[in-house]
């Protein structure tokens, strides 16, 4: 039983895909968690063809007197369909998502609950991300592109976001009450094998633009797992090449769209300044950050002359 009757004091959604050997060791990880008694675990299986359907079973046969563990299978293919299923299960006030990846430290929940209901300002928060190299780090792997790896280090004080950062969905919390106008949306996000994202940009500048408060909390922190055939160029062209296409979906109606258009052009011209600099410099991260970014842009274009086409042919 919990504290409080039967309404858990935190909600921990794991939204999983084909990874049951990395999900058997998050799972494992929560067992030393401080008030693990008192959160629920939602598993949401992603319609997974491997083994994770038995892990999960084994889990729960094995630790059932110790954690409270549901195990959902969602047939709706892509990231936010899984996240959407575990907002609905879930009966705390207090949401927080957690990938099947990521290992967090023993203090993740009680630092997680002790700021929510001690700060009834702030609507959501994450915290500190550290990789775990699966073949080391590649020396190309310069500064702007540990967002995109899923790596957060904004320092060790607690503070507000600064501009555009926000919360990584491998380790993010939130009140419920930030889904009760719309869940996640369904064109954004990953889906299976492909790399789209957006899905937390969308929901954080959804709450910013409402004026509430995303927190930074360096001591809600996990260590988050990054394979080898992720540490290419070639993947994150890939992956920079699925943002832009995720920001053209991200955008609607013709004034949306006429904003990307010009914030495309002005990031033309600045790839076009900083390639010349990178260069002079002989960089060599810095210039694959400029091809990374031209294929944004290539995404962002694609997309948009797509949407085009299919609204002259109505």
């Amino acid at each position: 039983m919990f504290e409080h009757g039967n309404v858990p004091r935190l909600s921990i959604i794991i939204c999983t895909y084909n990874r049951a050997g990395l999900l058997s060791k998050t799972l494992d990880s929560l067992l030393g968690l401080e008030m693990l008694d008192e959160a629920e675990v939602i598993v949401v299986d992603n319609r997974s063809t491997d083994d994770t359907a038995a892990v999960v079973k084994r889990f729960v046969d094995k630790y059932e007197s110790m954690i409270h563990m549901k195990y959902l299978l969602e047939p709706v293919q892509g990231l936010s369909a899984a996240r959407n299923a575990g907002i609905l299960a879930a009966k705390s006030p207090l949401i927080a998502f957690l990938d099947d990846d990521a290992l967090p430290v023993r203090t993740w929940i009680s630092t997680i609950v002790n700021t929510l209901e001690s700060r009834p300002l702030v609507m959501a928060m994450g915290g500190k991300v550290a990789p775990i190299f699966e073949s080391g780090r590649p020396n190309w792997l310069i500064k702007p592109f540990e967002f995109p790896y899923t790596i957060m280090d904004l320092g060790n004080r607690i503070k507000e976001y600064p501009g555009k950062f926000h919360p990584c969905g491998a380790n993010m919390a939130m009140r419920r009450e930030v889904f009760n106008v719309s869940l996640f949306p369904l064109e954004l996000g990953r889906k299976g094998d492909s790399l789209l994202s957006g899905e937390e940009t969308w929901l954080f500048g959804k709450i910013r633009k409402e004026g509430q408060s995303v927190l930074y909390h360096p001591q809600m922190a996990v260590d988050h797992f990054v394979p080898a055939s992720r540490l290419t160029e070639d993947w994150i062209m890939k992956r920079y090449y699925s943002q832009g296409l995720s920001n053209a979906l991200g955008s609607s109606g013709q004034l949306g769209s006429l904003s990307l258009w010009g914030k495309t052009a002005a990031k033309v011209l600045y790839i076009a300044a900083d390639s010349v600099l990178a260069a002079i410099s002989r960089n060599e991260g810095r210039k694959l950050l400029n091809k990374c970014r031209l294929e944004s842009v290539r995404g962002t274009l694609h997309m948009l002359r797509n949407r085009n086409r299919e609204s002259a042919t109505g």
